[in-house]
């Protein structure tokens, strides 16, 4: 067995996770709401679906430019039905553990999803609630817009740049990197090779934190 440190130059103060195919598998359930969405609105399904995942839902929606359509009104309504639809939500492979191992003042969850939606999916992966969330209500400009994780760091009281980032879609990884954090990119709900200049892993069950003499953190993987 040997310990590998992923970013061995680098301090780190906290973890920031993304939460739909990054802490845990809600994408049958997702796919399953914008596919009667788009069928609804005329939009060829295939096309869509790619461009969906981990954007806000208004933000997705405003993109389409649908003519007589209020964004904010269909983004309720998405919201509601995604509530309602749980069936194959699950954590992803080492999610809970490790999320378990973590001092609660150092990760946050910084997700796309509204408030509601995240307490809810959190709650049916049986996945332990943060001390700090960050949903959708918080921030103006979405991923790949770096708002979101500057406020996780500032509420957790750290410098964006001295955290990691765990991110699985291109718009939160782009909003990782423009934050400064260091990135690691969750593959396990990627159905095809990743293509990223960033450390890819399948999922958390060979990955654990190490107390510096400091008092940072480093992220070790384990082969």
């Amino acid at each position: 067995m040997t310990e590998r440190p992923l970013f061995p130059d680098t301090p780190v103060d906290a973890f920031l996770f993304d939460m739909d195919g990054t802490i845990l598998t809600s994408i049958l359930a997702t796919e399953r709401v914008w596919t009667r969405w788009a069928r609804h609105h005329g939009i060829d399904v295939n096309t869509f679906l790619p461009t969906i995942h981990g954007i806000r839902a208004i933000e997705t929606i405003r993109r389409q430019n649908l003519p007589g359509v209020d964004p904010e009104a269909e983004a309720r309504w998405l919201t509601e039905q995604e509530l309602a639809d749980t069936d194959g939500i699950a954590p992803v492979p080492g999610a809970l553990a490790f999320l378990h191992s973590l001092p609660p003042d150092r990760w946050a969850v910084v997700t796309s999803a509204p408030r509601d939606l995240a307490l809810r999916r959190i709650a049916v992966a049986g996945l332990p609630l943060p001390d700090v969330l960050v949903t959708a209500d918080d921030v103006t400009r979405g991923k790949p817009a770096p708002d979101c994780f500057e406020l996780g760091a500032r509420r957790l009281g750290v410098d964006p740049r001295r955290c990691v980032v765990f991110e699985d879609a291109p718009a939160g990884i782009a909003a990782g990197k423009a934050a400064g954090a260091q990135v690691v990119v969750i593959t396990h709900t990627h159905q095809h090779p990743v293509d990223t200049p960033f450390t890819a892993v399948p999922g958390y069950e060979h990955l654990r934190t190490a107390a510096r003499a400091d008092g940072t953190m480093s992220l070790v993987e384990i082969a």
